[in-house]
């Protein structure tokens, strides 16, 4: 087990290797389809920020930062504050058109989602130093319990709350490297392995 505290240096994503299990604590920040649309078309895309107030605000939650694909279920306590009651991950095969960008753009060094990425994903990952990592699927309550604190959230009202930026703190979430900086991605291999033992076992090979 390796624990890992945000925010993560390129050197620590660096030593990890698919396969390999990592205890998370720190800030997080969730990013889902809309999120990911606003920063690549207001921030990575223009010159300057086109929404600089939100810009300053992120940017340095991203630097060495850690983006969770998530819809949570949230609740309003009494005092105003917000707590996780579900935060399962989301596919994230959906980002794939903004990752590598967002990754570039914010020096992010971990992904969270379930069933990976793609291969300008794997790519970006190997090239600024970042992996992804597997969260378990169907677990939304159990990974809830591990977030201590919502910090903060970003356009909340505008996006809704499945697709705003919830910052949470969250301790000891263990989760699976499956795309590694050196160019490995579990999910490809085995995606490659199935498919041959498929067309084996239908004499197809």
């Amino acid at each position: 087990m390796i624990e890992l505290q945000t925010p993560i240096t390129e050197d620590q994503v660096r030593a990890l290797r698919t396969g390999d299990v990592v205890k998370l604590s720190g800030l997080v920040v969730t990013a889902r389809d809309a999120a990911h649309k606003l920063m690549i078309e207001n921030f990575v895309q223009p010159a300057e920020p086109k929404l600089p107030d939100l810009y300053a605000r992120l940017r340095p939650l991203l630097d060495g930062g850690v983006i969770y694909h998530c819809g949570p279920v949230v609740a309003q306590n009494q005092d105003g504050s917000y707590r996780f009651v579900a935060a399962g991950p989301t596919t994230s095969s959906r980002e794939e058109p903004y990752e590598a960008d967002v990754i570039r753009h914010f020096h992010v060094r971990a992904v969270i989602g379930k069933g990976g990425m793609g291969a300008r994903t794997l790519a970006a990952c190997k090239e600024q130093g970042a992996v992804y990592l597997h969260a378990v699927g169907g677990a939304a309550s159990l990974i809830a319990a591990t977030v201590e604190e919502v910090a903060d959230v970003f356009l909340k009202d505008e996006l809704g709350v499945p697709e705003a930026f919830w910052v949470i703190r969250v301790k000891n979430w263990n989760l699976v490297v499956t795309m590694d900086a050196h160019g490995n991605s579990l999910h490809e291999t085995i995606h490659k392995t199935s498919e041959a033992r498929f067309k084996e076992l239908a004499g197809l090979a």
